[in-house]
């Protein structure tokens, strides 16, 4: 079913949502409607976090036609919104100590303090235990928000302390729609990058946007289908690591470059000037940093190929059982007809549960290459390693 934008500011670019809204409007607009801390749960790319920044907003707002407090909420730099957005591996126990602090303190200019934590699902248990107190009991003009995928991703203890609001997964068709209607591009395009992009909004407009990236995308999955022996495993696998590494260093290296360059500016040393001993533990500081958000960009690099792999593994579960018509890979089907008459469907299921447990992995920071060399070998024997 189709779903409109909500038109009315600052819900513009919560595209999709619309009885997420409207709860949360009620809630901004009406204290006896409001929880003071609320877990927004969604599949990557169905707008977590813009919707929580409009709720932000809406908060914060003395009024409802309050434009400029609301602005400046959405530009992020009103004083009363303090945002936790991490580009590492795991939210840290300082950095949830840090929004505590600041979730006590009164708002200074709007009618809520409100504290917004994207990605709350990278706290480990003793971080999470952390926000217990302030999540049970926070201050009357407080107001906690979390993002994450799924509530199983919380720990049991944080998910009794909120009110939980589940986003609704978007259409192909309604993610094509937007993506075509933001980037111009041809509807044929929009309608493939929302396919492979299995409806995640902000990787449907990479892929719509960026033809290296199609291009990408196509050579891994042919790669794979392509696998004979251990040999081959071993040489794609590789190949695999080094595009996401190369990836990874395209997405972070201009950012690394102008963070670099604005703490040498805000220290007073010039470029290519000779950074003081006294200081240089700084720079060490902001580099340690940049190399944490280097290895997060990594396997979020790898795991997007490990989502691709899935859905071309379900294409192949699909056409075993006769359901051809809802391919997500319909561009591969001649090669993937191949391999659904050559394997049986339990193979099949044994590569689809050595994804899982791969992705799984990566997340207990096993050696990347090693673990796509074990897939992919049970790829092409059918058996576990």
């Amino acid at each position: 079913m189709t779903q409109t934008v909500a038109a009315s500011f600052p819900w513009g670019d919560v595209w999709g949502q619309d009885a997420a809204v409207d709860t949360l409007r009620e809630a901004a607009s009406d204290p006896a409607a409001l929880s003071h801390a609320w877990l927004i749960t969604g599949p990557p790319g169905s707008g977590r976090s813009t919707l929580a920044y409009a709720f932000a907003a809406a908060l914060v707002a003395d009024r409802p036609d309050d434009e400029a407090a609301m602005r400046q909420v959405l530009a992020g730099t009103h004083p009363d919104v303090t945002a936790l957005r991490t580009d590492k591996v795991i939210i840290t126990i300082a950095e949830a100590r840090a929004l505590v602090e600041r979730s006590y303190f009164a708002p200074s200019a709007g009618r809520y303090r409100v504290i917004v934590v994207e990605d709350a699902d990278r706290m480990v248990e003793r971080t999470s235990n952390v926000l217990l107190k302030a999540l049970e009991e926070p201050p009357e003009q407080t107001v906690w928000i979390l993002c994450a995928p799924s509530e199983a991703d919380l720990l049991p203890t944080i998910r009794s302390r909120v009110r939980s609001l589940r986003l609704r997964e978007p259409d192909v068709a309604d993610v094509a729609r937007l993506i075509a209607l933001r980037t111009g591009v041809d509807e044929t395009v929009a309608e493939q990058a929302a396919r492979h992009a299995q409806r995640h909004i902000g990787m449907a407009q990479r892929l719509a946007t960026d033809d290296a990236a199609r291009r990408r995308r196509d050579q891994t999955l042919r790669s794979v289908i392509g696998v004979r022996g251990v040999g081959d495993a071993v040489e794609v696998a590789g190949r695999i690591i080094q595009a996401a590494t190369e990836d990874a260093k395209a997405l972070t290296a201009e950012r690394d470059a102008s963070e670099r360059a604005s703490l040498l500016r805000t220290v007073g040393i010039a470029e290519g000037q000779a950074v003081p001993p006294a200081l240089r533990s700084q720079l060490a500081a902001l580099e340690d940093e940049q190399k944490k958000r280097a290895t997060r960009s990594l396997r979020d690099g790898i795991d997007r190929v490990l989502t691709d792999l899935q859905s071309m593994f379900r294409d192949v579960v699909m056409l075993q059982f006769g359901r051809g018509d809802d391919l997500i890979n319909s561009e591969l089907r001649d090669e993937l007809s191949a391999l659904a008459d050559a394997w049986t469907q339990a193979r099949t299921l044994v590569v689809l549960d050595h994804l899982a447990e791969t992705r799984q992995s990566l997340e207990r920071n096993v050696a990347p290459l090693l673990a796509l060399e074990s897939l992919l070998v049970t790829i092409t024997s059918g058996r576990t390693p």
